[in-house]
């Protein structure tokens, strides 16, 4: 059963969330925002308009999360108080709790989550390492965690492209997960991913090492300004592999983007090379692929902000092999996040997508830092 100090720390907690959000002038600020909405003419610029209600729908978010909060808070008291007059029994006191701490943790740690760029949806892309066949099943293996762990947290995913193993695995995808905060998630998520495991690819059974990286942009909208200069685009298509219909193989519904960027605080050139297979549509396929350029490009700025600021440059790490910012450790039984010391032995959970843990040790430490 819990004390009288677990129902103060709730307590106490919600207090300060509605002291940090200032949920009594978001309230004020919601009604007025909606009033700029009731102009005639609003609907009559759709662009500005989108921004205006999303401004609201950000705002309102915030509001409705501390009132789940407050309510779990209320209930819980409720029940502590049924309780000792007999009225219900431990485990419904129990859950109770366990309902308030965690609509608690998770409006706190979404409260870390302050920049532009955090709100956004986000592009997942993963490459598999040297290593073959070994290296590939990694990467297949990491694919499936994070699509597992955007299921469970309601998320929505397309997969934008896919190249699969020569034998078994992927050698990339890219992910559109789509979704509230979706990018200040998973940006916990840059960087290497180590793998150490007995290979089932592996004839004498031996303990091999593999490694994946994990790239993660804020999947831009139309709201975001992003600068694109149409003479630096060149396009190919080609035919999208796989499992389908009858025109698999047949139509080049698959597009290649290729943008020739130079970046304008060095003057360092690079071609940025983007593949959708997304749809059997090649329009839209090239329409997925612009998006996806806008966010690269929208991410290199928002990169070149964060070098500028030396709390930020302290923490970060270069996503390169041998600076890996995880382990998992299959024979071992443990994952180990080398950026903040949080580790687990439950690596079944983890690969089932249960990566919460790590993603918010990565936020209580950095989150700060990056401000």
């Amino acid at each position: 059963m819990i004390t009288q100090e677990q129902l103060k720390d709730i307590q106490q907690r919600r207090d300060a969330l509605a002291r940090y959000l200032d949920i009594d002038s978001k309230k004020i600020q919601v009604e007025e925002e909606e009033l700029r909405t009731h102009v005639p003419d609003f609907w009559e610029h759709p662009k500005e308009a989108q921004v205006q209600m999303k401004k609201i729908k950000d705002i309102q978010a915030w509001i409705n999360g501390y009132a789940e909060v407050a309510k779990a808070a209320e209930e819980l008291e409720l029940a502590f108080d049924f309780i000792k007059e007999g009225l219900i029994e431990e485990p419904e006191l129990d859950a109770a709790y366990a309902d308030a701490l965690a609509k608690t943790e998770n409006l706190e740690l979404r409260n870390m989550l302050r920049r532009e760029e955090d709100k956004m949806d986000a592009v997942l892309k993963i490459n598999s390492g040297a290593g073959g066949t070994e290296s590939q099943d990694w990467a297949q293996m990491l694919m499936r965690m994070y699509l597992r762990w955007a299921e469970a947290n309601g998320y929505k995913t397309s997969m934008a492209n896919l190249i699969e193993g020569d034998e078994a695995g992927i050698k990339s995808c890219t992910i559109n997960i789509e979704g509230d905060f979706a990018y200040g998630y998973l940006k916990s998520e840059n960087g290497v991913h180590r793998l150490v495991r007995v290979s089932p690819y592996n004839a004498q059974g031996k303990r091999m090492t593999s490694f994946a990286s994990v790239f993660v942009t804020p999947l831009v909208d139309d709201t975001i300004e992003v600068k694109v200069e149409p003479a630096l685009l060149s396009w190919d298509t080609f035919r999208s592999g796989g499992a389908g219909g009858q025109n698999v193989n047949k139509v080049e519904s698959g597009v290649r983007l290729r943008y020739q960027y130079t970046d304008p605080y060095t003057g360092e050139k690079e071609e940025i090379l983007i593949e959708n297979t997304e749809t059997r549509d090649q329009p839209k396929n090239k329409e997925n692929a612009l998006r996806q350029l806008r966010s690269i490009l929208y991410d290199k700025e928002l990169r070149h902000r964060m070098e500028e600021q030396a709390k930020v440059e302290a923490g970060k790490m270069k996503i390169e092999w041998g600076s890996q910012i995880r382990s998992y450790v299959f024979d071992d039984r443990r994952v180990k996040d080398h950026r903040t010391g949080h580790q687990t032995s439950d690596v079944g959970g983890v690969m089932d997508g249960d990566i919460d843990g790590f993603i918010k040790a990565y936020l209580m430490e950095f989150s700060e830092k990056a401000e």
